[in-house]
This record gives structure tokens, sequence and C-alpha cells, in this order.
């Protein structure tokens, strides 16, 4: 991503890890991804006393998605409570906030138990509306009344706005994920398992002796393997049908140190708009407000630019006093149709293979609901949220939703019939890319700020998509199944796992 899009919680110094995979090698478990997920389920399965590999593709742990989210400890589901009841049935519903809940919960007490200082504070959560008026927030009133869920009815006022209606949830936090994470892999490291950097693994094989290839040609053998990439690589068309890619941007602002309320704040639009609060540093003398929103499919949107400028507003609106902008970025999110996460054996492969994806913008909690999960699943043990986070659920109620997606998906590839964007890398400005018709096929060709122009392959490795050019975070996006790569197309966030080739 572009160096101007670094986020709040990138760190000085790298998490610690054990360098790239230097020899095949055989555990336990092997943990695909040194994410919230990954970590949290290496930390509990070494807990457990297991030999566990954690294989992480970047330079380093910890520098994937984790560290571009806005890091709010939410137990309140992303949509609403009242939406998942309809598609997933009330005791489902219920079951998923127990769940969450118990997720924030998990992170205190691991942070507590492990020395981790992480900012971990508790916070209450409001919910209010929008531009789209109550309705939104009377239907949940509704619903959560039905199922049971503890929240107040109240007001809430932004210091530049009347005083709104709002649902007061309890029991939410904030804290500082790299921190968090950068905790974890020392204590995973220190219970006996290994965190290896800049090993791409490019297959993996279940059964009773697992085994997990990597691209430089080594392999893992384990007794089982959990695959915690964010979006997962060989996924086929049986995960990638039920996950959507989106780009979601963030901004933070400086306020006056202990200004408001600390808090959540999130409303009713779709995509709506949230913001938190971080305490700035020893010494700082602002906190910033952190706030999110401005979601699109990725690869399907090319005003990033106006996204974060949009965002500013909104938060200036609210908070007339809000000083100077000083970090904006962009992460991503991959949805599932109910809002839940995919936590559990992988439809395919064979057994012994775990799969986490769909975070629908609660990567914190459900990722420790992962790490929590997968030990049991491996053990053989029986649990309560087996069934609520199967990979293999069936969703009648969301049928509507997956034919939307899958119809916009299958839509991407009519790329392949239409006119580059410009025509030649003339008509490209410095510091930008377009894409370019070279006869049948397409070239991804970006113009460095000094005007050295790089010219690439435009289809994108994982299934032939072909990429589309991100000003905001000068990247090449896939608009089918999210993989990111950099203008010297370098794979930046799977499924893809390897770069796009060069222009023959």
């Amino acid at each position: 991503m572009n160096a101007d899009t670094r986020s709040l919680w990138c760190p000085a110094d790298p998490a610690p890890d054990d360098g790239r995979l230097p020899a095949d090698t055989t555990c336990d478990v092997c943990v695909v991804g040194s994410g919230m997920a990954g970590l949290t389920t290496a930390y509990l399965l070494a807990k457990e006393g297991k030999r566990v590999v954690v294989l992480d593709a970047k330079p380093h742990a910890v520098t994937g998605e984790t560290e571009r989210t806005t890091a709010q400890l939410t137990w309140h589901a992303d949509d609403t409570f009242g939406d998942l009841a309809s598609i997933r049935g009330d005791d489902n519903a219920r079951q998923a906030a127990t769940d969450h809940r118990a997720a924030v919960d998990a992170i205190e007490r691991i942070a507590d138990a492990e020395g981790i200082d992480c900012d971990f504070h508790r916070v209450p959560a409001y919910l209010v509306p929008g531009a789209d008026g109550p309705k939104v927030l009377d239907d949940e009133d509704g619903a959560l009344k039905r199922l049971g869920i503890p929240y107040t009815r109240t007001t809430m006022a932004y210091p530049g706005t009347p005083p709104l209606d709002a649902l007061r949830f309890d029991g939410h936090a904030r804290f500082h994920p790299i921190k968090y994470l950068r905790g974890l892999a020392a204590a995973v490291r220190k219970l006996g398992g290994v965190v290896h950097v800049e090993t791409v693994v490019e297959k993996v094989r279940g059964g009773d002796a697992c085994t997990v290839t990597t691209t430089h040609g080594l392999t893992v053998t384990a007794k089982a393997v959990v695959v915690a990439a964010n979006n997962p690589f060989e996924g086929g068309t049986t995960l990638h049908t039920k996950v959507g890619a989106y780009t979601t941007y963030v901004v933070t602002l400086e306020v006056p140190k202990g200004s408001y309320e600390d808090a959540i704040v999130w409303d009713t639009e779709d995509p709506y708009q949230y913001v938190r609060f971080q305490p700035g540093g020893p010494g700082d003398p602002f906190d910033v407000a952190v706030v999110g929103g401005a979601d699109h499919k990725t690869g399907q949107a090319a005003d990033q630019a106006d996204r974060w400028r949009d965002l500013e507003a909104w938060t200036r609106q609210r908070y007339p006093d809000a000083g100077a902008v000083r970090h904006h970025w962009s992460g991503q999110v991959f949805e599932t149709a109910d809002g839940l996460a995919l936590i559990g054996p992988a439809p395919w492969n064979g057994p012994n293979v775990y799969v986490v994806t769909g975070d629908s913008g609660m990567g914190m909690t459900h990722g420790t609901i992962a790490g929590q999960l997968l030990p049991d699943l491996i053990a053989g043990r029986p649990s309560a949220a087996a069934a609520l986070y199967s990979p293999s659920r069936v969703m009648p109620g969301a049928l509507k939703t997956l034919l939307a997606e899958n119809a916009n998906l299958a839509a991407q590839y009519t790329d392949w019939l239409t006119r580059g964007d410009v025509k030649s890398a003339d008509d490209i400005p410095p510091g930008q890319g377009a894409i370019v018709r070279r006869g049948l096929t397409k070239l991804a060709v970006s113009k460095s700020a000094a005007g050295e122009v790089t010219t690439l392959s435009a289809v994108c490795p994982h299934m032939g998509c072909l990429v589309r050019w991100n000003p905001g975070e000068a990247s090449w996006d896939c608009p089918c199944h999210g993989s990111r790569f950099d203008a010297k197309g370098t794979c930046l966030h799977g499924p893809a796992v390897s770069n796009l080739a060069e222009a023959e």
C-alpha cells in the first residue's frame, strides 16, 4: 500500500518471529496466517500443549488486514440482530450475541494473563439513526426485546447535533490490535510454538497427515491445518460463492484529550458510519477519533479520495472542534450473507483442514471466536458454536443476498469484452495506472511519479479476473475475489498466492 495510507496501528518495531521457514518440518497443528484468528488459535492450541507452527507470507508477522482494522471490539451484530434472526433464526441470533460477548471477555482475559499492555478499555456503544430515519432502530429495538439481548433505549448527542434516539449496549471495548497481537506472538513462542514469515503457502492437502506446501519448495506435515489467511486461497467455488470482498475506509482526526465520552457510535445507514476514540500516547496533547465507513465492493470504485473526504466531513459536522487529519487508510472486509464468519472444517482438500474467513466487519471478535472454537473441533470436543459458523452451512433465508453477490461476481468477467481504460501508457498521468488492451489480452500499466512505466498482465492469477487500478492505495485490485497487488505486481493480499505476471 501507499506509505501515505499507513494506519494508526503501524508499529515502529515488528512482532517477534522466527524468520523464513528454513526446512521441512512436522508439528501437531500448522496455522496459516498471523492475524487475529491465526495467532489466537495458535496461542490457545499451544496452551493445550500442542506443537504449533505459524506461517505468514508477509516480511513480518501481524502486518496483514489486522493492521488496517479500526479495532473496535463490538459484540453487537455488524448488520443487526433482527436481520440475523430473520436469516438464521432466534436461537442462532442469541448464540451469536453470547459468542461475541465472550470473545471480548476472552481478549481482556488473555491480555491480563500474558501481561499485554494493549490499551484495552471497556466502553459503551450506541446505535443511532442515520439519514434513513428511525425505522431500522425501531425494528432492532423490537428484535432485541424478543431475543432477550441486553440493551437500553436512551438518547445520545454528538457535540454538533441535537440529541438522537439511541440504543445503548454495555460491555463493548477498544484496544490497540497490534500491541495485543505482538504480545500473542511472543506468548506463542514462549509456549514452544514458532512463527515463520516470508513463507507463502500455495497448497494444503488434508488427511491423517496433512501437508502444507510453500512456494519455495518446503513442506510442513501436521496432524491438522488451520487456514486463517483472511480470504483463503484454494477455496474453490464453494467458499468464494459464500463471501464477498469489500473495501472499507478510515480516517483519524485529532480531538481535545478527554473531551468526549469514550464510546463507540454507529448509525443505521447502508453503508454505515461509525466512530470510536483512541487515547494519544505519552506526551500527545490529543486523542484521535477513529472514523470508518464508505464501503464498496473491492475493485469496483475509483473515488477513494472522495470517500476519505466524505468521512472527514461527516466527522466535522458532528464534532466541530475536531482538528487535523492524522491518518487515512483502507482495509478489506469479507462479508457473508448472514454476517457471521465461516469457521470450521474446510469444504475442500480432505479431513483435518480448517478454515476461517468471512469476518463481516467483526474481525476482532470473529477471530477470537475462531481461536476458541477450532481447538475444540481439532480435539473432537463438542461445541455449541460449531453449526452456527460452519463453512458448509445452508442459509435459505439469505438466498436473495447470495444470488446478488454472485451475479455481481460473474459480471466482473465481462471486462474481457471491453476496451482498455486508455489507448497507451502515454495517456496515463504520473502516479497513476490504467488498463490497456493489446490484441486479445489486457495489460495493467502504471506510471511512477518520476515517469517510470511498469507493464504487467492484468489477469489475476487466482481465477482469471481482470484487476483494476486503485488510485487511493496505488494498487491493482481484483473485483472478483479481493486479491490485491502493488504497482510492481507483488501480491499484497490473497486469495492469490502469486504476483501479477510480467507482460509478454
